[in-house]
Order: C-alpha cells, then structure tokens, then sequence
C-alpha cells in the first residue's frame, strides 16, 4: 500500500473520531439516500452485491466514489472490523481523501467508478 493510501485511511479514522463516517453498506445507503454522503468508499473485496446495493444508489448522484484497500483494511482505519462501505459525511474530510486518492489511480485507487 502507498504512503498516500495509509494518509487516506488516517484520514477516514480522523473523521470516524469526528463523526463524519456512516459505517457499513447499510448506513452508506442511508446517506445516500438522504444526502448527507459526500463520498462513498468501497472495499476492493466487497462482493458484487454488496457493490451493487451502493453503486445502484450512485447511478444517477454526483457522488463520488473510491475505492481503497480490501474490507480488513477499511474497517481497520475507522476502527471496526471488516466493512465493505463507508460514507463520509462532511465535506471538508471527502476532500481530503479525494485529494489523496486521485493521485494514486495508478497505485490501484480510483476516484471514480471503475469501468
């Protein structure tokens, strides 16, 4: 993993200390469904349906995504066991990540939705 892969994850455990992270696929629908996600990360393991059940949600949302780490990784930044999703729901934090996810894209993190 690259050094701005674990920044990222500090970053999500930062903001799950400050409240700012729906944990699990069902607590990321609910912000997306209600709006206050301001971005979606997914697990690079997460199985197709749990992908599906947030992707389907994104499929018409400006929302951003990402994807980082596998699920032990995840749930390890924010102090959990192994999740699929989380929802950071505070502007000022997803764009932070967003900052160093997108200069990864070749490191294996995307900041958009995988083709």
């Amino acid at each position: 993993m690259t050094s701005r892969a674990i920044e990222a994850l500090s970053l999500l455990g930062l903001a799950m200390r400050a409240g700012a992270i729906a944990r699990g696929t069902d607590a990321t629908r609910r912000a997306i469904q209600d709006g206050s996600a301001s971005l979606v990360v997914l697990a690079e393991d997460a199985s197709m349906v749990q992908r599906q059940k947030v992707l389907g949600l994104l499929e018409h949302r400006g929302t951003p995504r990402a994807y980082l780490g596998d699920r032990a990784d995840l749930g390890a930044a924010i102090g959990s066991g192994p999740v699929s999703a989380i929802a950071v729901t505070r502007k000022s934090f997803a764009e932070q990540v967003l900052g160093r996810l997108s200069a990864e894209v070749d490191g294996g993190l995307v900041s958009e939705e995988r083709r």
